[in-house]
């Protein structure tokens, strides 16, 4: 479902780095030119010492199901496409 909103998209376990350093993550998206949407605040902590690239999507919700994470997404669609394709901000907060 995220697919349709977000086309290009894909998940960490899909490119097999589900063991990998958040660093090594952070390298990838960088010089992959994706986007990183994560509950992780340490991604946040990145932005905050590297600058961006790669944007940072946290979703600050705590421990919710995967399927509410989805629908939060799926509703915040419009507004993370045009976060993403401006240039000013490094992170967008879902709460």
């Amino acid at each position: 479902m995220l697919e349709a909103a977000f086309p290009g998209s894909s998940q960490i376990q899909l490119l097999g780095m589900e063991s990998v350093a958040d660093i090594e993550i952070w390298s990838y998206a960088k010089a992959n030119g994706c986007a990183i949407v994560t509950k992780d605040a340490d991604f946040v902590e990145m932005s905050a010492l590297f600058g961006h690239p790669p944007k940072v999507v946290w979703i600050n919700l705590g421990n919710l199901p995967n399927a509410m994470v989805m629908n939060r997404l799926l509703n915040h669609a419009s507004t993370i496409s045009e976060f993403l394709a401006g240039e000013a901000d490094g992170v967008m907060e879902i709460e």
